[in-house]
């Protein structure tokens, strides 16, 4: 089968960064589906592991990255219960399995969903990672209640266009919060209010200060998927007492928790792939959860974040791919579609 695969921790720009290959179609076990795959996303996880590819001499085999899907189950293994041969899914992978850039891939049924009957593979498939960061920053971390039960909140989400933000935004409307999403250009503001943000801010201005502005000095919830410590002082200034911050990006150098402690704030992380990396005892909450997402979609209570397409599924457009996440410009999810024929 044909797939694509990296080894050195090459520029994106460098036509060895990533190589077409060719991998043996594997066989599923216990509860994995194969999967014929249609359509994968790329996410800032797929450009920073190829960047830290080892270059040990031991290191001979291109690593397939890919942790967003969609397409149809070819094969099961012998212990699936919860989906059938033909079946149309879509999810985000384990980070301790092959990734998805392959025409056949394995995935624990767990991690899985019937991909929204409305939408088409390339709509789906921008959609699980995003979507399970999102919703797991909101709803599990925060303690958000997806109800309602919070609304009138206020909420600020810090880099409101990129493929997490683009959900947030979304997920936080359902749930009936004020929506303040930050981004800094003209393109990325309208994307933030065409995903139902209620006011937007520019993050590369005083945070504090803006959402003075915007009659919100403080507010309840904070879910910044930039930068930790560049925002972590703006953050402790916002965030009302007894309130909860979450974070998807590591820190690069060490932050103050201490600035939290007199407003008893709330500070947590957010790692989609904890479940599947830990095989947690709820690992299935991601299977109940993207087919929320995918109930959700097809009521048109949120919509896909797809703004970009290239076919078909090969080492070129990755590249591209690649190189468009990370020049920090993108809005909204890049897909590639379909394999050489």
């Amino acid at each position: 089968m044909k797939a694509i695969g990296c080894l050195h921790p090459f520029p994106a720009t460098d036509l060895d960064s990533l190589q077409d290959v060719e991998r043996t179609i594997p066989h599923p076990q216990l509860r994995d589906l194969l999967v014929r795959v249609s359509a994968v996303s790329v996410n800032p996880v797929d450009t920073k592991i190829r960047r830290s590819q080892s270059t040990g001499q031991n290191e001979t085999v291109p690593r397939v990255l890919g942790w967003d899907a969609a397409g149809v189950v070819e094969s099961v293994g012998p212990s699936v219960s919860l989906f059938r041969v033909g079946d149309e899914v879509y999810y985000s992978g384990s980070l301790s399995r092959p990734g998805a850039n392959s025409e056949y891939h394995l995935v624990d049924e767990r991690l899985v969903a019937k991909k929204p009957a409305s939408i088409n593979m390339a709509q789906a498939a921008a959609l699980p990672l995003t979507a399970i960061t999102a919703y797991e920053a909101l709803f599990d971390r925060l303690g958000i209640s997806p109800q309602g039960e919070s609304g009138g909140a206020g909420i600020l989400i810090i880099g409101g266009a990129g493929g997490v933000g683009s959900l947030a935004i979304q997920l936080a409307k359902i749930a009936k919060l004020y929506v303040i999403a930050t981004a800094s250009r003209h393109e990325s503001q309208t994307w933030c209010r065409k995903m139902g943000a209620d006011a937007v801010i520019d993050h590369t201005q005083s945070i504090p200060d803006q959402l003075k502005q915007v009659h919100r000095p403080i507010v309840e919830y904070i879910f910044n998927t930039s930068q930790t410590d560049q925002h972590w002082q703006a953050m402790c200034e916002a965030i009302k007492p007894q309130g909860r911050i979450c974070g998807i990006v590591d820190t690069t150098k060490p932050v103050n928790l201490n600035a939290l402690k007199r407003k008893s704030a709330t500070f947590v992380w957010e790692f989609m792939f904890t479940r599947s990396m830990y095989e947690t005892d709820d690992m299935i909450e991601q299977h109940h959860l993207l087919t929320k997402i995918s109930k959700w979609i097809d009521e048109r209570k949120i919509q896909s974040t797809l703004t970009e397409t290239l076919s078909p599924i090969n080492a070129a457009n990755l590249r591209s791919a690649h190189a468009k996440l990370e020049s920090g410009k993108m809005i909204g999810k890049f897909v590639l579609t379909g394999w050489p024929t």
